[in-house]
């Protein structure tokens, strides 16, 4: 038999199992266990780190562990290198509401290399806050040899990368119709775009359209831009579309949905 410790706590047991995570270094050894073995590379989708983390970052953050981990326990060496996404527009912005910018000709007088440093000062703001929620979630990364997709050496790589696809001829000029920000000079993500997104009141008609062979049969068609109705010179209609004809006894007029 054994003691049962009544006033055990959940709270105070897992942070004396992170606490010797730490002090005895367990992660950095479950790597070096398994070094030499065949290689699990993990890609890991850094986050932004001018801001702070989020219920979304942890959830993904969880699911980055639990692969790894796995892996590192079926004998591969998972090195894990934690990384700070460095460009993109959240930290223009950042820069450009501090500095009260707005588009890209107010950066321009402002100085692109000095717009430059204004975000490198800022971008690894939180990094401090970021390592600290990681640790307390149970997170095994690796912190001190973390990279940065500013870092000239990173850019090099992918530049690197991109070249070895180019050659072998895996890339391609096409066109595309994408959201676009005329004050931001750069296309918009699917993330981005969508951030602006609100449910509104729109007017709304539903027209109906006489067939011209028949008189008493109508197309009914919805708009929420009535006013374009005037400039209308025809209506679409889907050849592959099944459509639905429903006759109105009362006035014994046919309509087409």
């Amino acid at each position: 038999m054994f003691s049962l410790n009544k006033d055990e706590s959940f709270s105070k047991r897992e942070e004396r199992v992170l606490d010797f995570w730490e002090k005895e270094n367990i992660f950095q050894k479950s790597v070096d266990n398994r070094e030499g073995e065949k290689l699990f590379s993990f890609y890991d989708g850094p986050p932004f780190a001018t801001g702070l983390p989020h219920y979304g970052n942890l959830l993904a953050s969880i699911l980055k562990d639990v692969i790894p981990r796995y892996k590192t326990m079926r004998g591969f060496f998972v090195p894990r290198r934690f990384g700070w996404d460095c460009h993109g527009l959240p930290v223009e912005n950042e820069i450009e509401k501090a500095q009260e910018l707005s588009g890209h000709e107010f950066v321009s007088k402002f100085g692109i290399a000095k717009f430059n440093e204004e975000c490198e000062k800022i971008v690894l703001r939180y990094t401090e806050e970021w390592k600290k929620t990681i640790n307390r979630i149970g997170r095994w990364v690796d912190f001190s040899n973390t990279y940065k997709t500013m870092d000239i050496t990173y850019m090099e790589s992918v530049w690197w990368v991109f070249k070895e696809l180019y050659d072998q001829g895996l890339v391609y000029e096409g066109f595309k119709v994408m959201p676009y920000c005329s004050k931001l000079g750069t296309p918009l993500s699917n993330f981005e775009a969508n951030l602006n997104y609100q449910e509104v009141d729109d007017p709304s008609l539903t027209i109906k359209f006489q067939m011209k062979d028949d008189k008493d049969t109508y197309f009914l068609a919805w708009t929420t831009t009535p006013w374009t109705l005037i400039s209308n010179l025809a209506l679409a209609v889907g050849p592959d579309i099944d459509y639905v004809k429903i006759k109105d006894k009362k006035t014994n007029k046919n309509y087409i949905l």
